[in-house]
């Protein structure tokens, strides 16, 4: 593996050390940004929302930490019906009331577009599907179908490995050092890809939106906690559910996810065997999704 430098190379394509032939200088690049609104929600947070699809039924996606609407819409390009993204509270163009915050009040900036887009079905990845249990503590009956992607926390704090790396994330952020940055936002990608066109693309994206719209103090304490006092608060959801994880993923490890889909009663579990399944299973992962949901 070639090592990791910033900034890019100019031109797009990786630069290499050595011999031996460069990487393609073509690659997919991230989904472009669309146009979003500013919705104001009953609990008097505005969040940024982006609709798209038509019809029915109406699926609502969170997404995790440091993350964003750019970040889940590939999750749900199969998925029938009419697709809600959204930024919660201090990410992207949300509002950033007085932290600091629990994942009470992130389940209610979920709950909140859920119930303005009338959405039976929701999605939730890494925090956002920690939003998402703790909004099913309360309202077991709310959702007809549920998708738990990368789960990262359930009723124990972040182990030190992954307090670790969001600190890392939040302080690069609020120093707008993209170098430091770009250190840690490249461990989201597999070591094949980071020197790739694509990869850089991705790179260049993520560091671009998180540079221009920060991410909130209020997040800071997020890592020290977890959703629920006790997974035994599932017990009455009854909707079916996919938990998804990937072994070897030190930010959502694979017990977290067992442990959730142990604690619902109408769970399915789908360990993949390495991390990295948006580049490595794209194909694969998009299908499971949209076949869960749509069925």
């Amino acid at each position: 593996m070639r090592g990791f430098r910033w900034p890019p190379p100019p031109d797009g394509g990786p630069r290499t050390w050595g011999p031996g032939p460069g990487a393609p200088r073509t690659g997919r690049p991230a989904l472009p940004e669309p146009e979003t609104e500013l919705v104001t929600t009953p609990h008097g947070v505005r969040l940024e929302r982006l609709v798209t699809g038509t019809g029915e039924p109406v699926t609502v996606f969170a997404h995790g930490l440091g993350n964003g609407i750019a970040t889940t819409r590939p999750f749900g390009s199969a998925v029938s019906g009419r697709k809600v993204f959204f930024q919660f509270r201090g990410h992207g163009r949300s509002d950033s009331p007085p932290g600091p915050w629990t994942y009470l009040e992130l389940a209610r900036d979920l709950r909140a577009i859920a119930d303005l887009a009338g959405a039976t079905r929701a999605f939730g990845a890494s925090l956002g599907a920690g939003a998402l249990c703790r909004l099913l503590a309360e309202s077991p009956e709310r959702f007809e179908k549920l998708v738990f992607f990368l789960p990262a926390v359930l009723d124990e704090p972040r182990g030190e490995v992954a307090r670790t790396r969001l600190t890392g994330l939040l302080e690069a952020v609020a120093d707008g050092d993209a170098s430091a940055l770009a250190d840690v936002v490249s461990l989201e990608l597999p070591p094949s890809v980071r020197n790739t066109p694509a990869g850089w693309a991705y790179l260049r994206q993520r560091l671009d939106q998180l540079l221009r719209d920060g991410l909130a103090p209020g997040l800071a304490s997020l890592p020290e906690q977890a959703p629920l006092r006790d997974a035994g608060a599932l017990a009455a959801v009854t909707a079916p559910a996919l938990v998804i994880a990937c072994a070897g993923d030190d930010l959502h490890p694979v017990p977290v996810a067992e442990r959730l889909a142990a604690a619902l009663p109408n769970a399915t579990l789908h360990v993949y065997d390495r991390p990295g399944v948006l580049w490595t299973e794209r194909a694969d992962l998009r299908e499971r999704i949209s076949t869960f949901l749509n069925g």
